[in-house]
């Protein structure tokens, strides 16, 4: 029996570029779920602060129910916390271990690794947003417009542009500062972002001027921009869409710029 030349000689090579940002992305999910401290984070916090101040008469919503102007809100604060501070914190270590380093040279280009990162975090913003919705549900949640193409489109629209805009933020915390500092600034900004960005406290409430800038930050606009849709039924929220595309395209390009691998 005779077999042609080369039939059984190695091939050694990369795997295509979508089967190597793939498996990456199924990896990086893979760790932030098994992660307890991500998991308190992107989870069981925002789970937690819709389920307390939706109960509870704590803060002045406005007029009707709490979970109708919480639970946008608590929607936005969680993709907050997994594209920025998650991300950030996570990148900021494995940049400090060595571990980014070591990807790089490998066959999965740099882009491509950010890519699968980006994956990762959509991936888990699926679940938060499913878990998160199914709890306001439970609450008494009454969403106007929610079933309308136009406010679908919008919904998606902001999550979206409001991942790309934490997400370049957070890689540029974590590619420019030490782990350790980026691990105190981005829950810093975490904190601090869950009180001045509108998320449980209405930013009426902080007095006009404070109001106008506090409106230009990204969690607000993704907060407002959410809310107007989904509790007062608006259509396309362009003045938040903007202000989260201005942030995502400046984030993205100072982490493309800036960010450091070692």
């Amino acid at each position: 029996m005779t077999t042609a030349t080369g039939t059984y000689s190695p091939q050694p090579g990369a795997a295509p570029l979508p089967r190597m940002i793939a498996a990456q992305a199924v990896l990086e999910t893979r760790m932030l779920l098994r992660n307890g401290e991500q998991l308190l984070l992107t989870v069981v916090i925002p789970t937690l602060l819709l389920a307390l101040f939706s109960s509870v008469d704590i803060v002045d919503t406005g007029k009707g129910k709490a979970v109708d102007f919480l639970t946008p809100g608590i929607l936005a604060l969680a993709v907050m916390s997994t594209a920025f501070t998650g991300q950030a914190i996570a990148t900021g270590f494995e940049r400090r271990y060595g571990v980014l380093k070591r990807l790089a040279s490998s066959p999965l280009p740099r882009w491509g690794l950010m890519t699968a990162k980006t994956a990762s975090v959509l991936v888990t913003e699926v679940l938060q947003v499913v878990l998160l919705t199914a709890i306001a549900f439970a609450l008494g949640w009454s969403p106007h417009g929610a079933g309308t193409l136009t406010s679908v489109a919008a919904v998606l629209l902001l999550l979206v542009l409001g991942t790309a805009a934490f997400s370049g933020l957070g890689l540029l915390m974590a590619g420019t500062l030490k782990a350790e500092a980026t691990l105190a600034a981005a829950n810093l900004v975490f904190l601090l972002l869950l009180v001045g960005g509108g998320v449980i406290v209405p930013l009426d409430k902080f007095g006009p001027a404070a109001q106008h800038v506090l409106g230009l930050l990204p969690i607000s606009a993704l907060s407002d921009g959410l809310r107007a849709v989904l509790q007062h039924g608006a259509g396309m929220p362009w003045g938040d869409l903007g202000i989260l595309a201005v942030w995502a395209v400046v984030g993205l390009a100072a982490a493309g710029r800036l960010f450091r691998w070692e």
